[in-house]
């Protein structure tokens, strides 16, 4: 245990940052581009290519490393800057980039780059499988998932060996790392593509979702405090974590030289002593004096508590947005994009397909004329998760009608959750394939199955070369990303090496959690005393007054749905090149599944439907209002 075993990281978004954090004593800087970062808000931030080379040169004659942030999701129109730009930094020799989108990782490849990868918090790493498919492909370290517990992390490092880095202080997200497509379905402008708005830190209240009774008036419900690691250094050198990590790449050089150098001499003295440290109190209260908003340790611990959220907003530096209404799906900027675009390229009638909750359900969808239904996965309670009966049940009657089942998994996966896949498999079912919903179960399902392989919507496939990785993984189909306008989708299905489906229809999640809404804002609630609470349905109002479903599933994890459905039924002659078209009807009863699956048989099969009425629905357009989820070039 030395300064040798221990990295402390630091943002820097200017020169004059930079300056400041090598000058306060960070062992390593992290900054971006002036394209392909998460941070493209500010034009006066970020590096053009010579102050990269310039930068790198810098931090090396100061025994400083230097980390490029290559990691946003990748339109189909950035490759080629992409690929070029990546040759520049072959050139530059930075210590490593920072990835998300796997087209990074295929044109690293590809290209005969020459530096190390380090696979961003948006990559959803939660599980032992997952890293050990990344080592395949040259990531030397993961920024593991926020949801994570020390303890969890420490299990990880131990099993894998992999270099570890941890958010130690700074702004967190809300949601699950990658799975927050809010920003870019309502604004077109894509969390996930640096540009947020950051919809967590609006006013909410929640509501009985079949009354409309406020149960928890007006507060930030989703304004998550931000990390500070600073009384729990030891904790995190003991569970091996190898960088610390100080968020901030939009702050000025001034608090980034307080921050940096803070955790420098509190991480030297323990290192200097471990046996004798005690947090030094007087750098405490400085931190303390100068935070942005109150501090938490978020799940390091456990999970957090109402007193992690900022609920008044009083510390809250910045509102990037306010709720909006979100477009109903036959708005006129919604009739003008299709009215304007081409359909896309047809080889051929699409696959209809359908993801439910039930057994009932999934035959009502068989009946209707659903091609294939994805069965298992996450379900949101009151129901109860699938069985090895009902599933066994669901695959005979499939295959007595000619259709295809395939088993769903969860899009976030614990190694518990694996372990709980791994028992599915030695059931010997037969099944048609596996929804996959991140790297650890692709992996898992091919050691354990030869079973096909598709890759859910949680992969957030932005481009051709993502999903050409994924063929390569032994995917046969892969699910476009929910945040690309028509455009680009068309454009993704039409250059992609691998079959890609579109979902059309259903309710849409907009954010998960791992945040236990029964437990932060439900009275009375009690998970001894009324664990039945979780049976009723609720539901987060925003200002603009939409309703956002709220429901959780079996792992405890928690979703909250876009105001409106996702309707494009008016539309569907322009998706008919895709190679399926998916409904979620997971949240619909089998009565309603079979009326949603009918109106798109008869659409695809190119029957008139009249018109349509569903109760207790009310229909958006998702992202298709706009021209183009907005690039980071």
């Amino acid at each position: 245990m030395d300064k040798k075993s221990v990295e402390l990281l630091a943002p820097a978004g200017q020169w004059e940052s930079l300056v400041a954090a090598i000058e306060a004593g960070a062992d390593a800087v992290y900054l971006g581009g002036k394209a392909f970062n998460m941070r493209v808000h500010r034009t006066d931030f970020n590096f053009d290519d010579a102050q990269l080379k310039a930068a790198i040169e810098f931090a090396h004659e100061r025994d400083v490393k230097i980390y490029v942030t290559l990691n946003n999701l990748i339109s189909a129109e950035e490759i080629a800057p992409l690929e070029k730009f990546l040759q520049y930094l072959n050139e530059i020799q930075p210590d490593s980039i920072l990835v998300q989108d796997l087209a990074v990782i295929n044109l690293v490849r590809k290209l005969g780059i020459k530096i190390p990868m380090h696979a961003s918090v948006m990559m959803n790493t939660h599980n032992f499988q997952t890293i050990e498919l990344l080592k395949k492909f040259g990531i030397t370290r993961v920024v593991v998932g926020r949801e994570l517990t020390l303890t969890e992390v420490s299990l990880l490092k131990e099993r894998t060996g992999i270099e570890v880095e941890y958010f130690m202080h700074g702004d967190m997200c809300f949601a699950e790392s990658g799975q927050c497509i809010h920003s870019g379905v309502v604004f077109g402008q894509s969390g996930n593509r640096g540009r947020c708005m950051k919809p967590c830190r609006w006013n909410y209240k929640m509501i009985d979702e079949a009354t409309g009774a406020t149960l928890n008036d007006w507060s930030y419900k989703l304004a998550l405090n931000d990390m500070c690691m600073f009384r729990n250094i030891p904790d995190l050198i003991q569970a091996g974590v190898t960088s610390f990590k100080i968020e901030g790449r939009m702050r000025p050089p001034e608090f980034v030289h307080r921050l940096v150098t803070t955790y420098r001499r509190e991480i030297d003295a323990y290192l200097a002593d471990p046996t004798g440290y005690v947090v030094d109190e007087e750098r405490w209260n400085n931190l303390y004096k100068n935070r942005v908003r109150d501090f938490t340790t978020t799940f390091a611990f456990g999970a957090p508590t109402i007193k992690d959220i900022g609920l008044t907003g009083e510390r809250e530096p910045k509102i990037f947005s306010r709720a909006v209404v979100e477009p109903n799906f036959d708005d006129d900027s919604v009739k003008e994009i299709f009215s304007s675009e081409r359909p896309i390229k047809s080889s051929g009638k699409p696959k209809l397909s359908a993801r439910v909750s039930s057994l009932e359900s999934a035959k009502a969808a068989i009946e209707s004329g659903a091609d294939l239904i994805y069965v298992g996965g996450e379900v949101f309670k009151p129901l109860k998760p699938w069985t090895l009966t009902e599933i066994k049940k669901a695959v005979e009657f499939a295959h007595t009608a000619g259709k295809k089942i395939i088993l769903a998994t969860p899009r976030t996966s614990k190694d518990k959750d694996l372990s709980e896949l791994k028992e599915i498999f030695s059931q010997a079912i037969n099944f048609d394939g596996v929804l996959v919903g991140n790297l650890g179960a692709l992996n898992l399902v091919k050691i354990l199955t030869d079973a096909p392989i598709y890759a859910d919507v949680s992969f957030s496939v932005f481009n051709p070369v993502a999903a050409e990785f994924l063929q390569s993984l032994g995917a046969v189909q892969a699910t476009a990303s929910l945040e690309l306008s028509f455009a680009q989708v068309r454009s993704v299905v039409e250059n992609s090496p691998l079959p890609i489906e579109i979902i059309v229809h259903g309710a849409i999640e907009s954010i998960i959690c791992d945040h236990d809404f029964a437990k932060l804002y439900l009275p009375d609630y009690d998970e001894f005393a009324t664990p039945d609470k979780l049976n009723r349905h609720y539901a987060l109002e925003d200002e603009a007054g939409e309703i956002h479903k709220l429901r959780v599933d079996q792992f405890k994890r928690w979703h909250i749905f876009f105001g409106k459905e996702l309707c494009l039924l008016p539309y569907v002659e322009k998706f008919l090149g895709a190679a399926a078209l998916r409904i979620e009807a997971q949240n619909y009863s089998p009565e309603v599944t079979a009326q949603v699956v009918k109106l798109y048989r008869n659409a695809i099969d190119g029957i008139p439907n009249s018109q349509f009425h569903i109760p207790n629905c009310r229909f958006g357009a998702g992202v298709y209002r706009f021209k183009q989820s907005k690039n980071s070039i």
